[in-house]
């Protein structure tokens, strides 16, 4: 067998025919070299005929050396060998373990770097890809920008040595840059502005074409022995075929990011009553998707929904489901349905999905006027409260099972909310770890959120510009003291900052109504003499004919109680409460019909108008513009 042959030999050996009995054409063998002798063998099995030429040969030579090196304690030197020739092998057999495990273009250009540039004496390195006929930089390391950026985007046509390179799929060594001059005078340009003297032009071929170059550069002239050719054109077929496989990654990653740039909100919104920041952190190395999600929806009368959940699972599966979940509250919460009707609704959406899907969700609404934080839970931990002082409080309720595996009804829950509080709501893979349970994680999250500086500053702004960078800064905080190393973490994370801000009582009012024609003059006489205390007089006319038909239409087709809320803030928020469940519709009014048009009228005179649902009537309001100040 090749193995003993070799042993025998002391050198490369090489034999036709499967004598290892794994049908194998052939099998190449050639001794680990250790300090006292041989210390194993390293053999590869071939696929078709003929034998290794000498720059493979050269090759296994290079890993034989390194893993002999690791076997026997230290690198050994085969035969008469310089100890330097000797070091670039193992150095070569070490960048083979590095490229193994590169995943990243940037990690193919460090492991280069670290396992090839010392050994040869080189201080640069360029890598170059061919997309399209011109040379795109994709990596480099000891050169200026300004030289790089001269590099970037060449046409191949133009670049002479890298033309002559790749089409014959041939390494070039240039000793001194007055080689480049003589040979290729259309280089001087880029010959003048490089700060290197020798380079080592080598083909990076991949899937049988010549995808790009990897240059090895000197600051200093110098000639090449055949051993260093042999080494640096073995190493370029090795480099070749990594970068490939890295870029492939790179842009599976690139992909996968805008994927999920496109599932989240790319901003938070700013509302009268919320300001946010939120992060979102996947699980380690690895496509940068996943099942976790926030959201944060403005709703009528200035109250807010604030949403985050976590599907099942890791990767572009959880990640579509996530997109569909996302877009299902949304179109619900437009709805402004009951909790946990909205809650059954998802639940029966996840369902439908099979049997393997389940998601966390925690859904709440903050109603800035109540000063009321209404939420439910579907297998998620609950919200976080931080209040102006410094407290921290977690509520200690039991959520609902998963979506997917609960039973409807849902359990809906309420805090009361100082004005000038933080809601954090966050998923588990936050405060959850190989290192800690959940419990140990949540309550370092309470004693981070309770040091005094957060209380300082997250309560303090006034500016929007000023909040929002405080909650940007305690995200960052908060995601660093609970993941510092997260590159290892094993699944994704959410987080969701959200400062509150309650409605001042001077701006909302309201007024009982009697059901009966007498209450449209009423409102009206309200609306005027409310309008002008707070210096809106511009809306009056509009804001009476607003109220007028809403209120005409309760008496009309409704039932009591009956009772108008006006409420001022960035828009001039209108409202008109019954006790019907009955759903206002726009209709198309004929020409001979005597009604009918009241709703489009409402519509042409509002920014947005719609209807909400109590669990004892329903709510119309509109929306009109402030004048400008």
């Amino acid at each position: 067998m090749a193995p003993a042959h070799a042993l025998r030999r002391g050198g490369f050996a090489c034999l036709a025919g499967d004598g290892l009995g794994t049908g194998a054409a052939g099998t190449a063998a050639i001794p680990l070299p250790g300090a006292d002798g041989p210390v194993g063998v390293l053999s590869v099995l071939m696929a078709g005929p003929g034998e290794p030429d000498e720059t493979q040969r050269d090759l296994l030579r290079a890993l034989a050396g390194w893993a002999g090196g690791r076997l026997g304690g230290r690198p050994a030197l085969y035969g008469t060998e310089p100890a330097a020739g000797a070091e670039r092998s193992v150095r070569v057999g070490e960048l083979t373990a590095a490229l193994a495990e590169a995943v990243t273009s940037r990690d193919v250009v460090e492991a280069v770097a670290e396992y090839v540039l010392p050994p040869f004496g080189a201080d640069g390195l360029v890598f170059q890809i061919l997309e399209g006929g011109r040379l795109n930089v994709v990596g480099a390391a000891g050169y200026p920008q300004e030289f790089l950026s001269l590099l970037d985007g060449m046409p191949l046509a133009a670049h002479a040595p890298v033309r002559d390179v790749l089409q014959t799929r041939t390494p070039r060594f240039i000793e001194a840059k007055a080689e480049i001059s003589r040979r290729y005078p259309t280089m001087r340009r880029v010959n003048e502005a490089s700060p290197k003297e020798a380079v080592a032009f080598l083909p990076m071929i991949a899937s049988g074409r010549a995808m790009g170059l990897c240059v090895v550069s000197f600051s200093r002239p110098r000639s090449f022995s055949n051993e260093e050719r042999t080494l640096l054109t073995a190493l370029s077929g090795l480099v070749g075929q990594s970068l490939e496989r890295a870029r492939l990654y790179d842009l599976e990653h690139a992909r996968a990011r805008e994927l999920q740039r496109g599932l989240l909100p790319r901003t938070l919104p700013r509302l009268p009553a919320a300001r946010a920041a939120a992060r979102y952190l996947p699980a380690g190395r690895g496509e940068e998707v996943g099942g976790d999600w926030y959201d944060l929806i403005p709703l009528s009368a200035d109250r807010v929904a604030m949403v985050i959940g976590d599907v099942m699972g890791h990767g572009i599966a959880e990640a579509a489901t996530m997109g569909r979940l996302r877009t299902a509250v949304r179109t619900l919460a437009d709805l402004e349905m009951p909790l946990d009707e909205l809650f059954s609704r998802l639940n029966d959406l996840v369902s439908d999905l099979g049997e393997d899907f389940y998601a966390t969700c925690l859904y709440a609404v903050l109603d800035p006027v109540a000063r009321t934080c209404t939420y439910c839970l579907a297998g998620h931990p609950p919200p976080v409260v931080v209040h102006p002082d410094g407290t921290v409080h977690i509520p200690d309720v039991a959520p609902d099972p998963p979506l997917g595996a609960a039973k409807p009804p849902f359990e809906t829950h309420q805090l009361c909310l100082p004005d000038e509080s933080l809601l954090v709501l966050y998923t588990d893979g936050l405060v959850e770890s190989a290192t800690r349970d959940a419990d140990q994680g949540l309550e370092q999250l309470r004693q981070m959120l309770s040091r005094p500086a957060v209380g300082t500053a997250c309560f303090a702004a006034a500016d929007e510009d000023v909040d929002v960078r405080c909650l940007e800064e305690l995200c960052d905080t908060v995601v660093s003291g609970l993941l510092p190393d997260h590159e290892q973490t094993t699944d994704d994370a959410g987080l969701l900052i959200v400062h509150t801000r309650c409605t001042i009582a001077g701006d909302v009012v309201s007024l009982d109504l009697p059901n009966d024609p007498r209450a449209a003059g009423q409102a009206r006489e309200y609306v005027r003499e409310q309008l002008d205390a707070w210096g809106l007089g511009d809306l009056v006319l509009t804001t009476e004919l607003l109220v007028s038909e809403l209120v005409g239409n309760v008496v009309r087709h409704a039932k009591d109680p009956v009772r108008l809320r006006l409420l001022r803030s960035r828009s001039l928020i209108c409202e008109v409460y019954d006790g019907s469940l009955t759903t206002p519709r726009i209709r198309h009014a004929s020409y001979t019909d005597e009604g009918g048009r009241g709703l489009q009228l409402v519509a042409a005179l509002s920014r947005r108008w719609g209807a909400r649902y109590l669990h004892d009537g329903k709510c119309i309001w509109t929306e009109q513009d402030l004048p400008p100040t």
